[in-house]
């Protein structure tokens, strides 16, 4: 009997930590920024809201947010996988061709 019990709270040990494993390879890794890609995502925000197309749709239409977002699998090197979005009443502008 104790025995089965070792045995189910292995087999139960290893079932979580593949788990986790896979949900760290397969999304967090890609998805997730780093702390250095962080700073360059704030660092990309603040030449977005500088920049004179965000001047432009500001002036048109009312801005309610900026949104960062980084996508690995979307393939390109370093900066090409990093996106900022500019959300407006109207729609959303990606804004991210300014880091080029």
């Amino acid at each position: 009997m104790k025995y089965k019990i070792i045995l189910s709270l292995l087999i139960i040990s290893v079932g979580v930590n593949w788990f986790i494993l896979g949900k760290w390879l397969l999304f967090e890794q890609w998805y997730e920024p780093t702390p250095e890609e962080k700073i360059i995502l704030s660092e990309m925000v603040q030449k977005t809201i500088v920049s004179e197309d965000y001047k432009r749709l500001a002036e048109k239409e009312n801005i309610i947010a900026i949104d960062t977002s980084l996508d690995k699998n979307k393939g390109g090197v370093f900066p090409y996988y990093f996106n900022i979005s500019v959300r407006s009443d109207k729609q959303t502008a990606d804004l991210s061709f300014l880091l080029q």
